[in-house]
């Protein structure tokens, strides 16, 4: 009877290690055998600090989906470590201060890890209390290079590139591709996220030889698209191009300012172009000619095995329109084959684990370097371009010249 029972225990765990889709271990990679105690009971806790209030609610609920989708798969296939996995959000309200409590208390509680808000200034304060408790610290899409363990704790991880490859992929495009030569720049430096993203978008383009002609700040939640226009027009000569880098209160306005005003040159930007809400406010007259970096694309030709993943979301939440729900389902399967994979949830040894190891996820291949190094994501930039009103794949692609952080 004995002899029966170890054989169920080990062939549960085997293929709660093995029967996930949707992020797959490279088929090199050999399993850990280590084991460890975990909290007693039926089931593990994943608390969440994300963001359902403010700022960058939008973004984080569309990751919120994500994340309750795959945990469904990953309890119908026995969970992680025999255990059912059980979720706890706490509203984070996109404020610094919140993110922080509410993870202290989701660790209080009981969770083995925290999925943070996706932005290093609303998330991070999470994470840092997740990596000060041991347990792994993740955020879905958050790019700032300071999301990572030399800020945040050797147990802190982006699912996402870091803007160095969002900035530089967009740069070396324009630069190579659409044969872009000089460039207007607007930046909302409201938060380090689009602070950075213009920082490298202009190492690059500017190491390529090209050139920024003028730079522009406009304010969070008090753009002034008149200062911004009669700047824009002030130029002895129109640029090829214009590059924005900010939230959706601001990149709304602004780029229908420009387009309403007749101008038509290419707009390039990162991932907060993939806002559903921006296209329905624009529409398909002024959402056109826009190129971006994103986290992932809706089709089986940029994403293999996207269509099973649509079938499944569109079952449980309705229409899927943007993909930022896919890198909350790659966090949820990274972290059940790291778990199950090692036979812990010990946020050491799961990140030892995650950086040994490449994954094949929807939002793309990505590995990390070591803690020592940052926790750098090696991983591609999905290029989106508007045309229309409709988003277009271009390719995945890191940079030639990749930046330093």
């Amino acid at each position: 009877m004995k002899r029966i029972l170890l054989l169920l225990l080990v062939f549960s765990l085997v293929f709660s290690a093995t029967g996930l889709v949707g992020c797959r271990r490279d088929a090199t990679d050999t399993e850990a055998t280590t084991t460890d105690d975990v909290a007693e009971g039926d089931t593990i806790l994943f608390g969440g600090a994300l963001a359902m209030t403010g700022d960058n609610a939008p973004f984080d609920q569309m990751g919120l989906n994500g994340v309750l989708l795959a945990i469904d798969k990953v309890n119908e296939e026995g969970g992680i470590l025999g255990k059912q996995v059980e979720w706890k959000n706490l509203d984070s309200k996109s404020d610094p201060a919140v993110s922080g409590e509410v993870a202290k208390q989701l660790v209080d509680e009981g969770a083995v890890i925290i999925i943070t808000s996706s932005d290093y200034d609303f998330g991070g304060p999470a994470a840092k209390v997740a990596s000060a408790n041991g347990i792994i610290g993740i955020t879905a899409s958050a790019s700032d290079p300071k999301f990572g363990s030399h800020m945040l704790g050797d147990t802190a991880f982006t699912l996402s590139m870091w803007n160095t490859t969002m900035g530089a992929s967009v740069a070396e495009y324009a630069y190579k591709e659409d044969g872009i030569r000089t460039v207007f720049m607007v930046t909302d430096p409201f938060i380090s996220y689009t602070e950075t993203l213009s920082q490298y978008f202009k190492e690059s383009f500017e190491g390529q030889g090209g050139e920024v002609v003028y730079e522009d700040t406009i304010v969070h939640g008090k753009i002034d698209t008149a200062a911004l226009l009669a700047h824009y027009k002030s130029l002895p000569e129109e640029p090829d191009a214009i590059w924005i880098s900010a939230y959706p209160d601001a990149l709304g306005p602004a780029i229908k300012e420009f387009r309403s005003s007749g101008i038509d040159v290419p707009i390039y930007g990162g991932d907060v172009l993939d806002d559903p809400e921006l296209l329905e406010a624009w529409g398909p007259e002024y959402a056109t000619n826009i190129l971006y970096a994103a986290h992932s694309f809706l089709s089986e030709e940029a994403v293999p095995g996207f269509e099973e993943y649509r079938e499944r979301y569109e079952a449980k939440f309705g229409t899927l329109d943007a993909p930022w729900s896919m890198a909350g389902w790659d966090v949820v399967m990274v972290l059940a084959e790291a778990m199950n994979a090692t036979g812990t949830t010990d946020g050491l040894t799961v990140a030892q684990y995650m950086t040994t190891k490449t994954f094949n996820c929807l939002t793309g291949d990505v590995s990390w370097s070591s803690a020592e190094d940052g926790h750098e994501p090696d991983k591609a930039a999905c290029l989106v371009r508007l045309i229309d009103g409709v988003p277009t794949f271009v390719m995945w692609k890191k940079p030639d010249v990749l930046p330093r952080p």
